[in-house]
């Protein structure tokens, strides 16, 4: 006999296909969108924004320059000049949209995948590959463009940008009301790290001091090979409430809508109103890395319906509607991507190989006896091998 306080596991909590039914396909009618995938604009009463022809140029320059950083990236690992690689592709809007809201002062806590927001901050394309390369753990100042460091452990990243949203609060440059000064964080993860314990003690310290910080969900429907429904029964965005703090879910492959939304997200941690969580509905149109397979676990239909909400070409048909674009637009992006092209594939090649010893260098910012001990202890090891040959 059941105890009616306890009900049976198939009857607790909403039903699954009601809350991945529709939404799987769509993002559901909580869905922020400002540009359809047919390139038609619409209007949102709470996010949207006048966006000039200039700006629409360059939100879309941004996109098939990340594209082509990704492809070339990835016929880069085929060839053997990188040991791997995390692909974006069909992210491009989700990530550009995040990266261009973002002021000069705002710090940004990334994945291994932010590809697009690096190149918002300005950091070259080939320092990425000198990570997936093997010949340096990230090879740009994560200072000159208030950029961090990819992180590899998944989710860890959302802990260092709620800290350092705290210290921010600690400096006096939040809530000051003067635009050149207040500044924001951004933490960027994917779906499958919302699981991750690091990422929900986030969430409640971010809560509890409402620290300025934008916890950014790409939820590109697959951690790896598991699907969303695996990760949560209820649609993430709606996770935040239960932390107590606002959460939205932006159409992913709607860069206008993205740049909205985490405008008005960043703003509102900038003046001291605390964190939100903005999920941009989003698709993996490729591998996890390139080291899976996707075709082992996800149907072929699920991509081919994907493509045709590609944020590229949306944005395309929508500039080229309304007349914003010539064909010299687009000759000029395209030789522009070649050119960066020729730099991703004769830079990664030309990248140095580390010595060997350098890497006791990066451990900590001042040497430790320990540390130092271990370097000549290796440094003896290697010098043996010296005239061995001879």
């Amino acid at each position: 006999m059941s105890d009616p306080a306890f009900p049976r596991s198939d009857t607790f909590g909403p039903d699954l296909a009601e809350v991945f039914g529709p939404s799987h396909s769509d993002g559901g009618p909580d869905l922020v969108q400002l540009l359809t995938p047919e390139g038609e604009r619409v209007h949102h009463p709470e996010f949207d924004h006048d966006f000039s022809a200039e700006e629409l140029r360059g939100l879309y320059r941004d996109m098939v320059l990340t594209r082509r950083i990704d492809v070339e990236a990835t016929a880069l690992q085929r060839h053997g000049e990188l040991g791997i690689w995390a692909q974006l592709l069909g992210q491009e809007a989700a990530q550009i949209g995040a990266g261009r809201a973002l002021r000069p002062q705002d710090y940004v806590f990334p994945t291994y995948r932010e590809h697009g927001v690096a190149y918002c901050r300005g950091v070259d394309p080939l320092r990425l590959l000198g990570l997936f390369r093997g010949v340096d753990q990230g090879g740009w100042d994560p200072t000159e463009n208030n950029f961090g460091l990819y992180t590899i452990v998944i989710g860890a990243q959302t802990l260092h940008a709620t800290g350092y949203a705290m210290g921010m609060q600690r400096d006096g440059v939040v809530g000051t009301g003067d635009p050149e000064r207040d500044a924001a964080v951004i933490a960027h993860f994917g779906d499958g790290a919302s699981s991750q314990g690091d990422v929900n003690e986030a969430f409640i310290f971010a809560a509890s001091y409402n620290a300025p910080v934008v916890f950014f969900c790409q939820n590109n429907q697959w951690a790896i090979s598991e699907p969303i429904e695996r990760q949560t029964r209820i649609p993430l965005y709606q996770r935040a409430l239960g932390f107590g703090f606002p959460g939205i879910r932006v159409d992913g492959n709607d860069v206008l809508a993205t740049y909205a939304v985490t405008r008005a997200a960043l703003q509102r941690a900038r003046e001291g109103n605390g964190p939100s969580f903005v999920e941009a509905y989003t698709y993996r149109m490729g591998a996890h890395t390139t080291t899976d397979d996707p075709t082992r676990y996800r149907l072929n239909d699920e991509l081919e319906h994907w493509k045709l909400k590609d944020p590229i070409e949306r944005l395309k048909v929508y500039l080229r509607r309304n007349g914003l674009v010539d064909q010299e637009f687009f000759d000029d992006l395209d030789a522009e991507a070649k050119e960066l092209g020729h730099h991703l594939r004769e830079g990664c090649k030309a990248l140095p190989d580390p010595k060997p010893l350098d890497q006791f260098g990066y451990v900590f910012s001042e040497m430790t006896d320990e540390i130092a001990a271990q370097r000549d202890e290796f440094a003896a090891y290697l010098a043996s091998f010296e005239g061995s040959h001879s």
